[in-house]
């Protein structure tokens, strides 16, 4: 990769250890020549003592003849050939260096918000092109002054060709504007003052625009009830939880139970959002998460964080800065514009983002790391996949979208684009896939596209909608992929194991099956190359199809119709009451007739129903809400209920195990009939579909004689699924593969895809 830092890294090294030679970049790789005594120090230290941002693959020796000219040790220049194949760093977060500097009084950085160096700072989201150099980043209008350029040629400096470097005298500025919008009247200060007028307005409970590394961000107060019930309102996300920024690890531990990986995750150079068990008496707004037990909190990743935080205010929440369900504002008249009924004040910089990227989210599940969301601090480095393929471009899914180019052995996916529903979004997702294209000069041969004829994504890649993107992928194959196949790929690939068949538990809410009804509860064989349906969850009519998706009560009705039939309201009215007698009529009208109930084998349906039957949620907000509630229900009550409800595999030869739960749901509907909580039945229903799941795949494997299993789709962000399911097939023998590099849920998917686009166009 370039601006990384290792090529001055390995020029400082060789001193140390007293050595001659050179290190060169000839674009396959970084070519080291050494001589001298110490030679097996160096070997050793290069890896474990290497800068951040640095990523070793591979690491080959030779010996070569002695040259008794050296005399020094030398930075070759790259050719050109080089610099255009090499990689681009993702941003990182600032380093303890910059940090201690930018606290010193006595520094000139002293309280610099844009303080950065080789092993921090800017990267992905402020370079327009390659080679990834400063006139082709937004640093270009910034010429250096003679200290910043100093540092910059100097190999023993951590600032040695450091792109973005700056400093108060040459480099980028604030500006604190309010908004006259709302306030009528105008405010402007610059620089120091520009922060401090930010730090107060966030302490005195009203909304500030910070333009931040991939974008804006909206930020109030995460103590003041206030001001966060205000932000949810001018933002239009009623319920879905919210992001908190703190000070530092220490922070995060007295409103959150944290466990060493999260913290490692918290303070790592990515500095993600993590998901964290709130504390009692946490001190945090209600309305920050509402009746989520959990809270999304990040550690500051820019100077301008540091300093924000520095002030009276030291958590704040962080949210995108957005109205919901659009891009991220990047630009200072995108957010005057959008943000303008939203914000009180705006702290703008004349840096300029040329990248949108919203914070990475990730949990810790099963004692690993996974990513909910991948973005900002991983875009755009690749996965590597296990050999070099056909240079392919894949679209994604629907929701959660991603996009995918490859070439050679690394798969770069785009940065969380989010739901390609409007199309505002879809022309984020084309400037993202340009810029992908671009710096990594990238031709695909081939576009990969979800099977689902109606979805933007699909229509966009069938060229169906024209632009300019469009134009350029003119007369390439367009391959259509079965959403749960890509889920089964996307797995096998984080692994290096694409081409070896498997037995795939793919566990979401909607992906179109290859026999025009909804899947999502799926048991697969197979590999990149192809895949069988060997088993499903029983199919249930979703009535009114996508209405049931926002209103789970239609599913729960449709799982007791299904259960129980014309006993189902007799056995609970309960239920039954908390609906009117107009919609119980519609609901049963569609599925006696047919209409407006299209069938699905949905596990994401199969938890909406569950999660209605037990009292947490009849109508939800945002997707998984109330999966979510049946998570945390079941969480409450999973050490003290063991006992599973029950299930049925439906095999018959020459078809596919149907695995049905009406057993499970009619256990469920006499448990709460006579007051049996809704955490212990939560509980008992996770344990059912382990079961469930691992009953079926060892049908599946008895056939086929397959002893790996990989799981993915949506459903693995449940932390009691994916760890009871991992460790009771594990407890089998079987080999269980999970995500770790790209998330479970459909932002995952184009890896996948890629992959299977690759494996057909090599035939």
């Amino acid at each position: 990769m370039q601006g990384v830092g290792f090529r001055p890294y390995v020029y400082r090294l060789a001193q140390e250890c007293a050595l001659t030679g050179s290190v060169f970049n000839d674009g396959d790789g970084v070519e080291i020549e050494l001589q001298g005594v110490r030679t097996a120090e160096f070997v050793q230290r290069l890896s474990s003592e290497a800068p951040p941002l640095v990523l070793i693959t591979e690491l080959r020796e030779e010996k070569l003849e002695l040259r008794s000219e050296e005399i020094d040790f030398r930075i070759i220049p790259s050719e050109s050939t080089a610099v255009q194949s090499a990689m681009i760093p993702a941003d990182v977060a600032t380093c303890e260096d910059c940090l201690t500097e930018m606290r010193d009084p006595a520094d000139r950085r002293h309280r610099y918000p844009f303080t950065n160096c080789t092993n921090c700072g800017p990267r992905y989201t402020i370079t327009a092109s390659i080679p990834y150099d400063r006139p082709s980043t937004s640093m270009t209008k910034f010429p250096m002054c003679e200290d910043c350029a100093r540092e910059y040629h100097d190999p023993a400096d951590r600032r040695f060709h450091a792109q973005p470097n700056a400093c108060p005298v040459c480099g980028p500025q604030l500006r604190f504007v309010r908004n006259a919008r709302l306030h009528g009247c105008d405010v402007e200060l610059e620089k120091d003052a520009a922060l401090h007028a930010a730090q107060k307005e966030v302490a005195e409970g009203r909304i500030l625009a910070l333009r931040g590394l991939g974008g804006y961000h909206l930020a109030v107060d995460a103590r003041d009830e206030r001001a966060v019930h205000l932000l949810r309102i001018r933002k239009h996300r009623y319920k879905k939880p919210l992001a908190v920024m703190v000070r530092d690890v220490e922070a995060a531990r007295r409103i959150c139970e944290t466990d060493a990986e999260e913290e490692t995750l918290l303070a790592s150079a990515q500095r993600p959002i993590v998901i964290l068990r709130l504390r009692e008496g946490h001190g945090i707004a209600p309305s920050v998460s509402l009746d989520n037990p959990t809270l999304g909190v990040m550690l500051p990743y820019t100077p301008l964080h540091h300093l924000l935080l520095d002030g009276e205010a030291d958590m704040l929440v962080m949210t995108s800065g957005n109205v919901s369900e659009e891009p991220i504002c990047i630009r200072r008249g995108e957010a005057a514009e959008r943000l303008g009924d939203i914000a009180d004040a705006f702290l703008h910089h004349d840096r300029e983002i040329l990248q949108r990227c919203d914070d990475s989210v990730f949990r810790v599940i099963d004692g690993t790391a996974r990513p909910v969301r991948r973005a900002r601090s991983y875009v755009p480095r690749p996965v590597l996949l296990a050999e070099e393929g056909p240079a392919v471009l894949a679209a994604g899914a629907e929701q959660k979208n991603t996009a995918c180019v490859t070439r050679g052995r690394a798969a770069f996916l785009t940065q969380h684009i989010g739901d390609l529903e409007n199309f505002e979004t879809l022309a984020f997702f084309e400037e993202s896939v340009a810029h992908l294209m671009d710096i990594y000069a990238i031709t695909p041969v081939a576009v990969a596209h979800d099977l689902h004829p109606d979805y933007l994504g699909t229509q966009w890649a069938r060229g169906s909608l024209e632009s300019p993107l469009q134009q350029r992928l003119d007369g390439r194959p367009r391959i259509p992929v079965q959403h749960h196949h890509a889920h089964l790929v996307s797995c096998l690939a984080e692994h290096g194991r694409a081409d070896e068949d498997a037995i795939g538990v793919i566990l979401d809410g909607t992906g179109y099956g290859d026999d025009g009804t909804i899947w999502g509860g799926e048991f697969l064989t197979g590999s990149a190359r192809g895949f069988t349906r060997a088993g499903h969850f029983l199919p249930v009519r979703m009535p009114g199809a996508n209405a049931a998706v926002r209103e789970p009560w239609r599913m729960a009705f449709a799982y007791l119709e299904a259960a129980l039939g014309d006993e189902a309201q007799a056995a609970f009215p309960s239920w039954y009451a908390r609906r009117s007698e107009k919609e119980i009529e519609a609901a049963r009208f569609a599925l006696a007739g047919d209409l407006n109930a299209p069938r699905t084998s949905s596990c994401g349906r199969l938890f909406d129903a569950v999660a209605s039957l037990a009292g947490l949620q009849d109508v939800v907000d945002f997707e998984a809400q109330a999966a979510i509630a049946l998570e945390f229900a079941a969480a409450a009550a999973i050490s003290d209920c063991a006992r599973p409800y029950g299930t049925e595999a439906l095999e018959e030869e020459g078809s596919p195990i149907v695995l049905s739960f009406l057993p499970a749901i009619r256990e469920i509907v006499k448990d709460l009939s006579v007051g049996i909580s809704a955490p212990t039945v939560a509980a008992r229903f996770h344990f059912s579909v382990v079961a469930g799941c691992v009953d079926a795949v060892e049908r599946i494997a008895a056939h086929s004689g397959l002893r790996t299993v990989a799981l993915s789709g949506g459903s693995f962000q449940n932390a009691l699924l994916l760890e009871g399911l991992r460790r009771a097939l594990t407890e089998r023998h079987f080999t269980v593969l999970t995500h770790a590099q790209v998330p479970s849920n459909d932002g995952g998917v184009a890896l996948g895809q890629a992959v299977i686009a690759q494996q057909r166009m090599k035939g």
